[in-house]
């Protein structure tokens, strides 16, 4: 399973299979037609308030996974897992495309992780 992250405002690519956005909000400034993105599952995304209480601060890092893959385990996220499940034995490959300018310390890195501890 060759599951690969890549910023919205990247460039799409022919290699990164279907890609997958994992984020509650529509990246700012990138047009739905140039963002190339074959699914969008916001309830995969963290809840607005763990995202807001993170602010992306690596400091409270360990913290945010723990708390967002108890989010995953939820039924609010379990419709949407589905769907990624559905995507990942359809497919090679798939890019889970994130906003968040911190590429180490975001949902979609989390979420890779969750997905190949095989916990999906």
């Amino acid at each position: 399973m060759d599951i690969r992250l890549k910023r919205a405002y990247e460039n799409p690519a022919r290699s990164d299979g279907p890609r997958v956005l994992v984020d509650r909000i529509w990246p700012r400034g990138v047009a739905k037609k140039d963002a190339d993105i074959s699914c969008w599952l916001k309830g995969l995304a963290p809840s607005t308030e763990l995202r807001k209480w993170f602010g992306h601060d690596p400091d409270k890092w360990s913290e945010f996974r723990k708390r967002y893959l108890d989010e995953l385990k939820k039924e609010d996220a379990a419709e949407d897992l589905e769907k990624l499940r559905t995507y990942l034995e359809a497919h090679g490959r798939i890019t889970l495309v994130f906003a968040a300018k911190d590429t180490r310390h975001n949902n979609a890195v989390a979420l890779r992780h969750f997905i190949l501890d095989g916990e999906l």
